[in-house]
């Protein structure tokens, strides 16, 4: 069987193929701990829910406009307009099927062959792999755990080229939970304008935030019209089964977008847009609940990775993921990460899933509970005094 060359340069997200082996393990009859899969344990909220059935008896099964029903698109650029402080239209809105088609479709409809593409490391492994598949070139700028995992603006500045096409950013981030300062955010603002640059800002974890306030990039000045804002439902309301998110652009690349969904999935589900009104506009008392939860618990995570020998951890500011620096045990962290999985039931990532700059480092994700955490840590405990 012969394939498109293109495929060798498409990679993969390791956390499906590290959660398909913890399932295979339990299978076997084998107890597992899951700290690898990035997605909320919460329920969806009922108000969610039942806007989805009432929008289902009521006829919402059928196609929609590619870019979305237009009462969504309105609520999406009312949502965004209020949240980041800048003024959105209707039609700089595309409903998509989940967030991650937005990443697909922007690097798809601006990045030509050659071009680059300035994105963080360690980093969500889809910004790469898109860039690859299209024959850009990925550039990666090294979050250093001295540095808070944020961007250092020198290498940044170096790291642009008359080629660059675009500067991926995500904040809070994945895998880190570090968060851009808006001084951060300024400099990206004027390297982008300096040198005529698409900022893809990835929010999707804009809610999730322990202290302060969410900024996104969109809103400094002259910052929106070359922006494109990933953000949807999946995270804040634990909704990563419905598949619905969006992309807020300037409206020539939101139309090029939409020819993208008609000719890749046509439209997304009627009836899930018609729950995301409600997500929006609904009672928000479950998500302030499901963060406060999600702190309680970086908070047991973190103390006890920093309370394991060898083990070295941050405080994250965001998102549902501690990064622990496991260098000083000298362990390749694919290495232990397998080891972990195979010999003590816990379920982690290693760094390098998340690119060249995650080795030396391991991903937690704290959705799960306290007990379940604290079972893990255990777990983890116990293995290293054996090693």
């Amino acid at each position: 069987m012969r394939f498109a060359e293109r495929m060798k340069n498409l990679g993969t997200e390791t956390a499906f193929e590290v959660l398909a082996k913890a399932k295979a393990l339990e299978a076997e009859g084998k107890e597992v701990i899951h700290l690898e899969i990035g997605e909320p344990d919460f329920d969806t909220p009922k108000n969610i829910k039942e806007a989805a059935v009432k929008a289902l008896n009521e006829g919402y099964t059928h196609y929609t406009p590619s870019a979305g029903l237009m009462e969504a698109r309105e609520a999406v650029a009312k949502y965004v307009s209020q949240t980041r402080g800048i003024e959105v239209s209707p039609t700089e809105v595309v409903i998509t099927p989940g967030a991650k088609p937005i990443m697909f479709f922007a690097i798809i409809a601006l990045v030509d062959p050659g071009d680059e593409v300035v994105y963080p490391n360690p980093a969500y492994p889809i910004y790469e792999s898109v860039v690859n598949l299209v024959g850009g070139k990925p550039v990666p700028i090294h979050l250093r755990e001295e540095n808070d995992f944020r961007l250092d603006a020198d290498e940044l500045k170096a790291a642009i080229t008359p080629k660059t096409k675009m500067i991926i950013i995500n904040s809070p981030h994945n895998p880190t939970g570090g968060i851009l300062t808006k001084e951060d955010l300024e400099t990206i603002a004027n390297l982008a304008q300096e040198h005529d640059l698409w900022v893809l800002s990835d929010e999707i974890y804009s809610r999730i935030i322990y202290s302060g306030d969410h900024i996104s990039i969109a809103s400094l000045p002259d910052m929106k019209e070359r922006t494109i804002l990933l953000d949807g439902f999946s995270k804040t309301y634990a909704m990563t089964g419905w598949r619905i998110g969006y992309g807020v652009m300037e409206e020539s690349l939101s139309a090029k977008i939409a020819r993208l969904m008609t000719n890749c999935n046509s439209c997304t589900a009627a009836f899930t847009q018609v729950a995301g009104i409600e997500a929006l506009f609904g009672p928000q008392h479950d998500v302030e609940k499901m963060v406060a939860e999600f702190k309680r618990r970086r908070d047991v995570i973190v103390e006890g990775l920093n309370s394991i020998q060898g083990i070295s951890c941050k405080l994250p500011q965001g998102a549902f993921y501690a990064f622990p620096n496991i260098t000083s045990i000298g362990w390749n962290c694919k290495r232990l990460s397998d080891s972990l999985l195979q010999e003590a039931g816990v379920a982690v990532l290693p760094g390098t899933s998340f690119g060249i700059y995650g080795d030396g480092y391991l991903r937690l994700s704290y959705a799960n509970s306290v007990e379940n955490i604290k079972k893990g840590l255990e777990r983890i405990k116990d293995f290293m005094a054996k090693i």
